[in-house]
């Protein structure tokens, strides 16, 4: 002991070590979280996929943010209002800086409401949310006029969803300026460190930060994508938090005095998609492997087989062992335009022979299904079960999964012809899941931008067109509803349920769970 520690008394240093362990200072000095999704750009424009948003919302912000059960609160924007049927202003919080010292003014929100568009080669483009604006005007310095092609009243929602970027550092930045961290300058809780592509994202705090100041100094954001070493890692102390809890996991970590657990229903809706646009598909074949000459997933027999085929209750209980729910249509009961009574169809294998008897394939067929295999809880297994049921009914299905990165540009391309995959209803009601899953593909409305099926169906794009146009919330609600009918009932896709969300955290650190699935350093705090 040295000479100046001797000099302390015993409950001086006592009392020392006790502050010293209590100090927010101490205790906030870094937090490391394992992520189990993969982060294709850090361009907050290009990907419209979770883990690129959960990683951007860090330190860039939309104008409207999202509470923990998607209630809308102020963010970089103070109040929106419809002047009009066809006019939004918007009142932007003034005194907000960029990480570089700029200001946030009305000329970066013109920019960045108008910069999706110009994203080339999105596998998932933000279009669906800007489609609908006609016009960007900035009236003055703090202020935002917004007038879409007809009445539209899900603004605010759309808003929620674009994140801000600086016009003076984005305009002549590409996708590598953003990776390299050259163009990541935002306003957010944190600024951009560095970026390992595969591994880890480093974050230190923004000292000047228009809000609460976040408790962390500097955040790693560890991409540890298989469930093994993720867990691995939070049982070691390696990391203090980590998301999507593996199912197989989640009694042992529930049990584990060291460890605390946090659970939410989400709206990630898992879903099968068909490829019902083409004459000839590339994965189905008859029984000898021989190219079919007619794709049978345009008849909607054989589609309606298909999920008839599949026991989604079987697939919770035995593949996510309880961590979700079952369901037969696009939002949760939380979300606007859900259908009370919208049942998912019951497994029944006689009928689904029956129905594939009807449309002329009685011995069945040969149907390769696509999935990622690090992108949702338990895909490939999901996957690997689905097939197993379709096999039983005389579809013989083989699972080619692959990393997500890989799934989502070959998916993007239409490379399959049956897939398996997420979508997350990240404006908090029905409409956006039907313009980008079921809605006919049209780039210049920013229709179908996930419809990797190419599904079309006109009765149900009329009543979305229509929807989209009326201001009145119960009808718009109703034709919300009866879109999602006409959609789900010609299994234009098909959906299998909705995940439940865990989180774990070593003791004395508290997430608040998030039915986005959201994983926030500025929302992880010190608690029991």
């Amino acid at each position: 002991m040295t000479i100046i520690r001797r000099a302390l008394g015993a409950a001086t240093l006592a009392a020392s070590l006790a502050c010293a362990a209590l100090s927010p200072t101490a205790f906030a000095a870094g937090l490391t979280i394992g992520l189990s999704g993969d982060i294709t750009s850090l361009d907050p424009h290009y990907h419209n996929v979770t883990p690129n948003a959960n990683v951007a919302e860090h330190m860039f912000e939309a104008l409207i943010a999202k509470d923990e059960k998607m209630r809308f609160r102020p963010a970089l924007a103070l109040a929106w209002k419809p002047v009009d049927d066809t006019t939004w202003e918007i009142k932007l919080r003034p005194g907000v800086k960029f990480h570089d010292g700029n200001e946030f003014t009305s000329a970066d929100v013109v920019y960045s409401l108008n910069r999706p568009a110009t994203v080339k080669n999105s596998p998932s483009p933000y279009t669906i949310y800007t489609k609908g604006f006609k016009d960007i005007v900035a009236l003055d310095k703090l202020t935002v006029r917004i007038v879409t092609h007809g009445p539209y009243p899900l603004v605010p929602n759309d808003l929620s969803t674009i994140y801000m970027v600086s016009k003076k550092v984005a305009e002549n930045a590409s996708g590598d300026d953003f990776n390299s961290g050259r163009a990541m300058v935002g306003t957010g809780p944190y600024k951009f460190a560095s970026f390992h592509k595969g591994d880890r994202v480093e974050l230190t705090r923004n000292d000047n930060y228009w809000g609460s100041k976040p408790e962390w100094d500097t955040v790693s954001l560890r991409i540890l994508t298989n469930d093994a070493p993720r867990v691995a890692a939070l049982l070691a102390g390696d990391v203090q938090v980590i998301e999507n809890v593996p199912t197989s996991d989640i009694r042992k970590l529930s049990a584990d005095p060291s460890v605390s657990v946090f659970k939410t229903p989400t709206f990630r809706m898992m879903y099968l998609h068909l490829d019902t646009n083409r004459d000839v598909s590339p994965f189905v074949a008859d029984k000898a492997g021989k190219p079919l000459a007619k794709n049978p997933l345009k008849d909607p027999r054989v589609r309606a087989a298909i999920s008839h085929a599949i026991s989604r209750q079987a697939i919770v209980d035995r593949v996510m062992e309880g961590a979700a729910e079952p369901t037969g249509q696009l939002v949760n009961a939380t979300l606007f335009g859900h259908v009370p009574g919208l049942r998912p169809d019951p497994f029944d294998a006689a009928a689904a022979r029956k129905l594939l008897a009807d449309a002329g394939y009685p011995d069945g067929f040969q149907l390769t299904l696509h999935a990622p295999n690090n992108r949702y809880v338990n895909d490939e297994q999901v996957a690997q079960a689905i097939a197993s049921m379709l096999s039983r009914i005389g579809i013989q299905t083989r699972v080619e999964a692959m990393p997500s990165a890989t799934f989502f540009t070959r998916a993007n391309k239409l490379d399959f012809s049956f897939l398996l995959a997420g979508w997350g209803a990240d404006t908090g009601e029905a409409g956006s899941s039907l313009k980008s899953l079921l809605a006919s593909y049209d780039p210049a409305k920013g229709w179908g931008a996930s419809n990797r099926g190419r599904y079309s169906n006109p009765a149900l794009d009329a009543k979305l067109s229509t929807a989209l146009t009326t201001i009145d919330d119960r009808a718009r609600e109703k034709l919300l509803q009866e879109a999602t009918e006409i959609g789900i009932k010609d299994h234009g896709v098909i959906p299998l349920y909705f995940q439940i969300n865990v989180w774990a955290a070593r003791k004395g650190y508290k997430v608040i769970p998030r039915q986005d699935e959201r994983t926030y350093a500025f929302a992880i705090t010190r608690g029991a």
